[in-house]
């Protein structure tokens, strides 16, 4: 019988594999994701008024607080799936307290969101988790909401609104859902919360 130890490849299919601790995390920033979501349904009200006159599409820069969930999700807990769980939980419950977008409607804008994060991740095969890769996972979320909102609210929209929305919302995803949510699970990570994940282990290392 052999006693050697595991391979590299079978120890990162394990260390991919969701325990207990990774679904209560994740729940739990989704559904404290879903709380900021339900302020910002408001709150985004003011800002869209004044932005929308100055040019069309320009309201893209507003979509960010929708988009962080999954993003901040998956880089605390480094898991496949961890982006599309936690933007679909927040979106969940957004749609149960109530909004202008109906509960169906916003479910399936939290699972194209998230889907547009973790085809990122996936891409880097869930090994990277640095800044870039943040920021570009926050451009997925976005270009992915983007065009499903362009389908679904702005059909029949022209070329140059097409262009200034999806720019502004890439922006928004890069700063606010990519840059925001890195630093973010850092500082976490700095103060021993994530202390039981990959994610507050990578911080420690380098202080």
């Amino acid at each position: 019988m052999s006693t050697s130890t595991p391979t590299g490849a079978a120890a990162s299919v394990r260390t991919l594999r969701w325990r207990v601790v990774d679904i209560v995390v994740a729940s739990v920033v989704g559904v404290a994701a879903g709380l900021i979501f339900l302020f910002w349904n408001v709150a985004y009200v003011g800002p869209k008024s004044l932005l929308e006159p100055l040019l069309p599409g320009l309201q893209g820069l507003l979509d960010g607080p929708w988009l962080f969930a999954g993003v901040l999700g998956a880089l605390i807990i480094r898991k496949p799936g961890a982006a599309i769980y936690t933007e679909t939980l927040a979106a969940v419950v957004s749609a149960l307290v109530g909004n202008t977008w109906g509960g169906f409607l916003t479910i399936e804008a939290g699972l194209v969101q998230g889907l547009g994060a973790e085809l990122v991740f996936a891409l880097f095969l869930y090994r990277r988790w640095n800044l870039p890769v943040a920021v570009l996972a926050g451009v997925g979320a976005a270009l992915a909401g983007g065009i499903n909102n362009l389908v679904l609210w702005y059909a029949g929209a022209g070329p140059a609104f097409t262009a200034v929305y999806l720019v502004s919302t890439a922006i928004s995803g890069a700063v606010i859902a990519g840059g925001l949510s890195w630093l973010l699970a850092r500082g976490l990570a700095a103060t021993g919360a994530l202390d039981r994940f990959a994610s507050g282990a990578a911080v420690r290392e380098r202080v």
